[in-house]
């Protein structure tokens, strides 16, 4: 069993930045695609970023400039900074990863979410 975890959310005011960690434990063989998502009250979860197992990253269009996704594949660890917050980033904030645990079995895992607020 794969088990997620993320730290690193809190309160922060308009401009401001914080960036949540979400590291993976248990018996990995590979780890490829790591994904931040996130939910706001009342909202569908969405895809926030993502990267693959060779660094390519893709990001929705409202943090495009503001967010960065990126990995410590040495750490298990994959981290969003988060620049220039605005009220309506938001969120509880989940990390997801996929992979192998072994050669022929996948892997698929969600974190418990960590929430960011964005407010003065």
């Amino acid at each position: 069993q794969i088990q997620l975890v993320e730290s690193g959310g809190g309160l922060v005011q308009p401009g401001g930045s914080v960036r949540p960690s979400c590291t993976a434990s248990g018996s990995i063989f590979r780890i490829n695609n790591m994904r931040w998502f996130r939910q706001a009250p009342g909202k569908q979860r969405e895809l926030v970023a993502i990267i693959t197992s060779d660094d390519s990253t893709n990001y929705v269009d409202s943090v495009k400039g503001r967010f960065t996704i990126s990995r410590d594949n040495a750490k298990n660890t994959v981290y969003l900074q988060m620049n220039s917050l605005k009220p309506e980033d938001t969120a509880i904030y989940y990390c997801n990863a996929d992979g192998k645990i072994t050669r022929w079995r996948a892997f698929d895992s969600w974190g418990q979410g960590t929430q960011v607020t964005v407010s003065s």
